[in-house]
């Protein structure tokens, strides 16, 4: 095998690579074993036809074919080793020559890791905003929790926004009934729109024992699209009422026994959950430093198959609650172009961060061990619900296993990282991997350092 390297970017290369036909000599021969343990011809046992009957039955064509496609990748992998290649991503093959007796030509394009020089960590210096909790974000809280403990209480009057009403629906489309079209005594909130378009204008000004019919059009079943006449029945209005906000209601809606111990703690868990934000903020801050201060290009091909795998990702995730692509763009208002071009940004910047990581993993020599490794996957696994030897084994099937131990050992890259820049927020506190862990740890348990 002759093969030679041209750099096309910084970050691709192209190996042109010549394989003399001796050389495919065990590829061919492994083709005809599997076409002949896949194929019957009468006379012959399985796996024993002669190579000149398989030619006859299958073509020497096809079983070159299937010598080639299992010859290019192991002569690429010992093209990027005599060059020293460090690649990434899947590599673009295009056959120049080939004939039965004659070399094997390709070129292989492929991306590689560009040479990057991280700057020195502690020259990084960043600053955040400190962490502050208006009055207001604490009244959003209470407000909440005194939400919760609502009561409804039936009124004699007519229904407005924000009552909630008892009532009966019955859909029909030309006087014929919409299958599911018709429920009884349910709940609703006036003005919250959750049921048919149409209905919350109606239902104002209604009161208990009244009817009504409206108009709307149907957005699923068999009559999707057509317009419905929806008759509605007002069976009873009831009026949400708040408790007072005192100390009686800090007993009812907490452990606490005074409104000022029930607003002193939810402070304090306002305070833990921005504190956990800040320091994330600044991890990102100090990234997005060290990616443009070390110039750090995106590999294409990566990002190009990063983008594939984060739409197809979008795709099957609004498949899941019956949605299309179409809709979402819809609801967006934004076309197709414009989310790859944010799936392309976002994709860019994960990509560069990635290379930062690995490089100074590289640098510092970073060493994951078994028990962190087991640990992420056990993690994984929770996560997955799925018992962590069974997701160890697919992971291993799929091929995954080395890019977990990647997101490992970059994650502790990255601790490395937080460890030696300067974090500090607009009050001139220093921000620690420290602060981080203590506000992780007490409010998810142990999940802290895997964001």
């Amino acid at each position: 095998m002759k093969s030679t390297v041209e750099t096309l970017s910084p970050t691709r290369v192209k190996l042109a690579i010549e394989v003399p036909f001796d050389e495919l000599k065990p590829s061919l021969q492994k083709a005809y074993r599997e076409i002949g343990a896949q194929v019957q011809v009468p006379g012959f046992r399985r796996g024993k036809i002669p190579a000149a009957v398989i030619d006859q039955r299958v073509g020497r064509g096809a079983v070159l074919n299937e010598a080639v496609q299992e010859a290019i990748p192991q002569q690429i992998l010992a093209a990027v080793r005599e060059h020293d290649v460090k690649t990434l991503g899947r590599p673009e093959v295009e056959i120049t020559e080939f004939a039965d007796n004659e070399p094997l030509k390709f070129t292989a394009e492929v991306d590689v890791r560009p040479e990057i020089s991280v700057p020195d960590l502690s020259t990084i210096k960043v600053e955040v905003p400190a962490v502050e909790i208006g009055d207001n974000e604490i009244d959003e809280q209470i407000n909440g929790l005194r939400e919760r403990f609502a009561t409804l209480k039936t009124v004699e009057r007519a229904a407005a926004e924000g009552d909630y009403v008892q009532l009966d629906l019955n859909a029909t489309v030309d006087g014929e009934e919409v299958p599911g079209g018709s429920a009884t005594n349910i709940s609703h909130e006036v003005g919250s729109k959750q049921l048919l378009p149409g209905l919350d204008e109606v239902l104002v000004g209604m009161s208990a024992g009244e009817d009504a019919t409206f108009t709307t059009q149907l957005v699923g079943g068999d009559f999707a699209g057509r317009d419905a006449e929806v008759a509605v029945t007002v069976r009873s209005v009831k009026d949400k009422q708040l408790p007072e906000i005192d100390d009686e209601f800090a007993q009812l809606a907490s452990e606490f026994d005074t409104l000022d111990e029930l607003k002193g703690d939810l402070r304090e868990r306002l305070t833990k959950v921005k504190k956990v934000e800040q320091i994330y903020a600044a991890r990102d801050e100090a990234l997005k430093q060290l990616v443009e201060a070390a110039g750090i290009p995106a590999p294409e091909g990566v990002v190009k198959d990063e983008v594939e795998g984060r739409k197809q990702a979008m795709t099957d995730q609004l498949e899941r609650i019956g949605a299309t692509l179409q809709d979402y763009l819809t609801s967006e208002d934004k076309t197709e172009e414009q989310i790859d071009q944010e799936l392309t940004e976002a994709a860019e910047e994960g990509v560069r961060i990635q290379l930062l990581l690995d490089t100074i993993a590289d640098a510092e020599d970073v060493q994951v061990s078994d028990d962190e490794f087991g640990h992420e996957i056990v993690h994984r696994a929770q996560r997955a619900q799925m018992q962590p030897q069974q997701y160890y084994d697919q992971l291993v099937q799929s091929g995954a296993a080395a890019a977990v131990f990647g997101d490992v050992r970059r994650g502790k890259a990255l601790a490395s990282v937080m460890e030696q820049v300067e974090m500090k927020d607009a009050e001139g506190n220093v921000l620690t991997l420290d602060d981080l862990r203590a506000a992780s740890d007490e409010e998810h348990g142990h999940e802290g350092h895997n964001h």
